[in-house]
């Protein structure tokens, strides 16, 4: 009995592995052999873990407005590129930006944040693409 519930948590422990795994799998949302550019206003920032989400608003050549949503790393990761509520690369509701992301396979206004363009003209490498980041 003893060595069934050891083959049970190993077994479980395992299976939350590859959970895990799964759920930092670029690839089965975003279409990683494609990068996209988009200027626009920002309109929401969350710097959360695991991922943050940052909304920014595009405007369409018929004067429509798109809200497209951009994955991004973790706070902490974030955090050590810069990128946060304050100092220099700070990102504010109302800021004007374009942005490069790799993005999603099914046409869905989502991406994964590669850059960040300000204003200014600044630019900041927020995550390099690769599953991990």
């Amino acid at each position: 009995m003893r060595i069934l519930g050891y083959v049970v948590l190993v077994g479980g422990w395992l299976m939350a592995s590859g959970l895990l795994q799964a759920h930092h799998s670029l690839a089965g949302v975003y279409d990683m052999k494609a990068e996209k550019e988009v200027t626009g206003t920002v309109e929401k920032v969350q710097f959360t873990n695991p991922h943050g989400e940052l909304g920014v608003a595009v405007k369409n050549p018929d004067g429509s407005s798109t809200s497209w949503v951009m994955t991004l790393g973790s706070a902490t990761a974030l955090a050590q590129r810069g990128v946060g509520k304050t100092g220099p690369n700070a990102l504010h509701v109302g800021d004007k930006i374009t942005v490069k992301f790799i993005p999603a396979k099914d046409g869905h206004p989502l991406g994964f944040l590669k850059s960040v363009t300000y204003a200014d003209g600044h630019v900041i490498i927020v995550s390099g693409g690769r599953p991990n980041e």
